[in-house]
């Protein structure tokens, strides 16, 4: 399942990894078991060691969006943590066209790495494991990497209480 090279990631994504010095390994896996807890079970991860990104929407105009990584085996405060952080009154995640448009990725693939002018808010909890499956930007990849290297993020801020358990 590791890729020695990782012209499978989506290139806005690889380009991202880069541009910050990411140390990071490149999984390959098939499109159809992209979504957290089906790719977990088949490649052999626990939810606890995916890392979700969820991009989140402020209702007000105009709309301030965020980048939220949390654990797979937890739920995104978005209805008080998000709103307070993005200092609004109501938000939540972003629809489908939001996300596409924001970040150029494929849904199921989403990840911090490629976006820009947007802030990340990673949970607390992410940072306890010692390694981490992200998205490549697209449904045919994933990236392995240790918390600390998402701190290489511009701007990444660490958030006690970020997500809530299921």
């Amino acid at each position: 399942m590791t890729e020695a090279a990782s012209s499978i990631l989506d290139p806005k994504v690889e380009s991202g990894l880069k541009q910050y010095n990411i140390s990071f390994r490149v999984l390959k896996c098939a499109a159809e078991l992209a979504d957290t807890a089906v790719f977990c079970e088949h490649y052999g991860f626990t939810v606890d060691q995916a890392a979700n990104t969820i991009i989140t929407a402020s209702k007000s105009d105009p709309v301030k969006f965020a980048c939220c990584i949390i654990l797979g085996s937890t739920k995104l405060d978005v209805n008080e943590k998000v709103c307070q952080l993005l200092g609004v009154k109501k938000a939540s995640f972003a629809n489908a066209e939001q996300t596409i448009a924001l970040s150029g990725m494929q849904i199921g693939g989403v990840t911090p790495f490629g976006l820009v002018d947007i802030p990340y808010f990673i949970d607390a909890a992410v940072m306890s494991k010692a390694e981490l499956v992200m998205g490549g930007g697209n449904r045919s990849s994933k990236v392995l990497l240790e918390p600390a290297e998402l701190l290489k993020l511009p701007g990444a801020q660490v958030i006690e209480a970020l997500a809530l358990a299921k």
